[in-house]
């Protein structure tokens, strides 16, 4: 008999009127303006929803049955009213062209939260005109058919005005309150404090909420920490051997080990540890370097960094050493990599005999990819967050104010470099007038011969030059073409009539030399293994497999190494030959 007495008193009407109201009322926006708890009346039109007071009393139709989605659109719907001051008990009795334009423009905030499912039949557009406009056009004309019913109050008025006795409620403030926490609240979403804008409960993950601290705390890393996200998962640290935390700078993800047992504060030493190795790009500045002593350097002068700045706690077998303080990281791998015996033994936040900064993304649920542009993303991020440092929360180092700042004069492309090399070793020829050639004669003095401009006649003192097209398997086909297209652009322009080509992967295959209009053509590319353009250097000592036929030219009088990234275009040169091995060098790849 009781569990029949407690079957007859549940009420799911009212149990999806709860849910959805416990929905708005922990949304920082509608938090402050959540006074009462809503209560069924019978003041609600017999085809509506609910409708709101000036005191800020939400009134519920008795019997109306919706899902807790719908009522949260409702709720938030009559609580916009409010902060928009369409309840003013001082404002005049609404009539039906102010109650439509009242809710065009709450509906119109409404569509931008995604809050709850709607309960009415919204238009595609929304008039962006002021509702005060809208009164006074609809007023004048008649209300639209797709505007009239735009409330939850059937064809009625959302809004009771009633007197208020005493200090009435000033509801806009409320609302300018609310903006401000749903803002905060949003900064907080994109550092992974929180999982959502109505989650309020504290993470349990600390790694997640020592991100979210740069965000609100630390300008200079804040923005960093808005595009990094944490991946916590025990079965992938344990498969990749992350003791502490590891880091990819293309998907922009920060791997971690969730039994690392740290306390909130190491684990803030740990995230400033590997943002700062992604955006100071430490995996693509290995270079020829050992990767895992390159990594040692790099963790040696970050931890001295956030240790000068007072980030965190450091962990306990962190690498530091204070006799390193003030150099940079490639003079710091200088100095460790006479030691190799001892600094292999040391461990990263990775673990010993491994590198925290990952070149390729661990495969997991749900990873990210970034696209192109990294540098300006890390970049921006850093400089930003520079600029808003606030001198209050100490000075920084030297050093990495330094890179940092380097980071804002980014390198010349290879198109610029290519110009101010060719400016410099490949002289243009320098045209001379002479009257052998007169030019053409003006129409006002067509008895006066001109001098015409003409090149030298010499083209023994025309300039060549030697190209090394890196043809490796991990170079970019477009950037092969616009290499040779720049080339030739550039050696048309000096009246350079050929150059010599070296195609250069773990082997060197030379084509001799090749006249500029070859090299604008079709071109085939000999390699596509491996990387080592050592090789190269010693065909300039051998004599060229071919030279061109089409122009008669002898020895340069100027000659210098420019060498670009190639990849494989159709078409065919003269036959190639391998370039001999210096000594001491493989050509095998």
């Amino acid at each position: 008999m009781a569990r029949r007495r407690q079957a007859k008193q549940r009420d799911p009407g009212w149990e999806a009127i709860t849910a959805g109201w416990s929905v708005v009322e922990s949304h920082p926006l509608f938090g402050p303006m959540s006074r009462y708890d809503p209560a069924r009346s019978d003041l609600v039109p017999a085809d509506g929803w609910a409708i709101v007071d000036s005191s800020g009393m939400i009134h519920v139709h008795r019997t109306r049955r919706a899902t807790p989605e719908e009522w949260t659109w409702v709720f938030a719907h009559l609580l916009i009213h409010l902060g928009l001051d369409h309840t003013d008990p001082n404002r005049p009795d609404p009539d039906h062209a102010s109650a439509a334009a009242c809710c065009v423009a709450v509906n119109r905030f409404l569509t931008t939260l995604k809050l709850g499912r709607p309960v009415v039949e919204l238009p595609v557009v929304l008039p962006e005109t002021d509702e005060d406009e809208l009164v006074r056009r609809w007023r004048s004309d008649t209300v639209p058919e797709e505007y009239a019913r735009g409330g939850v109050a059937g064809g009625a008025s959302d809004i009771l005005l009633k007197r208020i006795w005493g200090r009435p409620m000033n509801w806009t403030d409320r609302f300018a309150a609310g903006l401000s926490a749903a803002a905060t609240a949003a900064v907080d979403v994109a550092g992974g404090a929180r999982s959502s804008l109505t989650d309020t409960g504290e993470r349990t993950e600390v790694w997640t909420g020592a991100l979210g601290w740069f965000v609100a705390s630390y300008p200079l890393l804040g923005a960093l920490a808005a595009s990094m996200k944490v991946v916590a998962n025990v079965e992938l640290a344990r498969n990749w051997d992350i003791q502490v935390a590891a880091v990819n700078a293309a998907a922009g993800e920060i791997y971690v080990n969730p039994l690392a047992g740290l306390t909130s504060a190491e684990w803030r030493f740990v995230m400033a540890h590997e943002m700062l190795h992604a955006a100071l790009r430490h995996g693509d500045r290995v270079a020829w370097r050992d990767p895992y002593l390159w990594n040692v350097a790099a963790d040696l002068v970050i931890n001295g960094w956030l240790l000068e700045m007072g980030v965190g706690v450091m962990p306990d077998g962190a690498l530091h050493d204070p006799e390193l303080k003030g150099l940079s990281a490639e003079a710091v791998y200088d100095r460790i990599a006479k030691d190799l015996r001892r600094y292999r033994k040391l461990a990263t936040m990775r673990g010993v005999g491994l590198g925290d900064v990952l070149g390729e993304p661990l495969p997991h649920p749900g990873e990210g990819v970034r696209g192109a542009g990294l540098d300006d993303i890390y970049r921006r991020a850093l400089t930003t967050g520079l600029a808003y440092h606030d001198s209050s929360r100490g000075l920084l180092p030297a050093g990495l104010v330094a890179e940092i700042r380097a980071l804002e004069h980014p390198p010349l492309a290879w198109d610029a470099e290519l110009a101010r090399w060719f400016e410099e070793y490949v002289p243009s020829a320098t045209p001379t007038r002479t009257y052998a050639r007169a030019s053409r004669r003006q129409a006002s003095t067509p008895d006066i011969p001109r001098p015409a401009w003409v090149r030298p006649l010499a083209l023994e003192r025309l300039p060549t030059y030697g190209v090394v097209l890196d043809t490796s398997g991990s170079m970019d086909h477009k950037l092969l073409g616009k290499a040779l297209g720049a080339i030739a652009s550039y050696s048309r322009a000096r009246d350079v009539p050929a150059a010599r080509v070296v195609y250069c992967d773990a082997a060197a295959y030379d084509a001799g030399y090749v006249l500029v209009d070859d090299i604008a053509g079709r071109v085939h590319i000999r390699g596509r293994g491996g990387t080592v353009l050592h090789p190269a250097s010693t065909c300039w000592n051998a004599p060229p497999t071919s030279h061109p036929t089409a122009r008669s030219w002898s020895s340069p009088t100027a000659s210098a190494t420019w060498s670009a990234s190639g990849g494989r275009m159709p078409g065919w040169y003269p036959a190639e030959r391998p370039c001999p091995s210096p000594r001491g060098v493989r050509s095998s790849a």
